[in-house]
């Protein structure tokens, strides 16, 4: 069975993902648009954080994930 990394591997950027990696004090995701993927790092640009980049070794999960829902108009 491939490694998540390697999965993400064959995903063409624009793709729209979710990552989850380590970090110091457990786990953490990066969720957003595949912008840029090398054999050492991914990077995916997220709302909150911005562009996220990820050292592929520390990726634990990682999947393709379907569009946003539309947003809801504001209510006054």
């Amino acid at each position: 069975m491939d490694s998540p990394a390697r999965q993400l591997l064959t995903l063409p950027v624009g793709t729209r993902v979710v990552v989850r990696y380590r970090i110091d004090d457990g786990l953490t995701d990066a969720l957003g648009e595949l912008v840029q993927i090398d054999e050492r790092t991914c990077t995916v640009r997220t709302r909150r954080q911005g562009d996220v980049v990820v050292p592929l070794e520390l990726v634990t999960a990682a999947k393709p994930v379907p569009p946003p829902p539309p947003r809801r108009p504001r209510r006054f």
